[in-house]
């Protein structure tokens, strides 16, 4: 149906092919089968070779697939900010999709969890209007303020701590963790100004705040709980 242009639509689906993507994935979760669908489908689409137009295919496909999760967990009573905030990093398996919504789900139960997810938002807008490339790695020789030592200090700890997590998908694990980091960033927040004059301090300073944006891409986009 895909290959042909002919997607099924909440008003036509002569082949019921949501309730079917339901079905798969809820097998795949249910029976922690832990599937890349990225691969399974382009692989698919290969087998049908010149009988089909394999142009965007199979990200529309799983795109159909994915957003069946949608509802799916609408209809746990997740809300769609915990679905999106896991769908923003594309999972490649069902199960490992699953995964972080359940973690995601934990952490907004969390005291810290409101902040967090605000600074997240707020570190989200900064690093997109940095003018040019941010430095992958921080240079403590450009700290100008205690704020800023202890943040790199936390930061280094709690990646240290959640890569072990990270690799066992221990998410719901790996953003306790993370929560811890509130105190550390509320106090650079209140007491550094990011963008400051000198170019290599500014530069330094969006380094330090991508290391901590991308420890919690690690599980999930928590910007977009707020």
């Amino acid at each position: 149906m895909f290959g042909i242009g002919m997607l099924p639509t909440g008003s036509k689906d002569p082949y019921a092919l949501r309730r079917a993507a339901l079905g798969i994935l809820r097998i795949l979760i249910e029976k922690k089968l832990d599937l890349n669908l990225v691969e399974t489908v382009k692989f698919a689409v290969t087998q049908f070779g010149a009988k089909i137009k394999p142009a965007g295919l199979a990200e529309q496909v799983l795109d159909f697939i994915f957003d069946r999760l949608r509802a799916r967990y609408e209809d746990e009573g997740v809300d769609v900010a915990v679905y999106l905030s896991v769908r923003a990093l594309q999972p490649a398996s069902a199960l490992d999709f699953d995964q972080r919504v359940q973690a995601v789900q934990a952490f907004r139960k969390l005291p810290q969890a409101a902040a967090l997810a605000a600074v997240n938002k707020r570190v989200s807008n900064l690093l997109s209007k940095a003018e040019g490339s941010i430095a992958q790695t921080v240079e403590p020789k450009y700290f100008d303020n205690a704020n800023e030592f202890s943040l790199y200090s936390a930061i280094q700890q709690a990646d240290h701590a959640v890569q072990p997590m990270a690799a066992e998908r221990q998410y719901s694990e790996s953003l306790a963790r993370l929560a811890m980091l509130r105190e550390p960033v509320d106090a650079f927040f209140e007491a550094v100004m990011v963008n400051a004059e000198d170019a290599n301090v500014r530069a330094n300073r969006y380094a330090l705040l991508s290391r901590l944006r991308g420890l919690f891409l690690g599980v999930a986009d928590i910007s977009l709980l707020g």
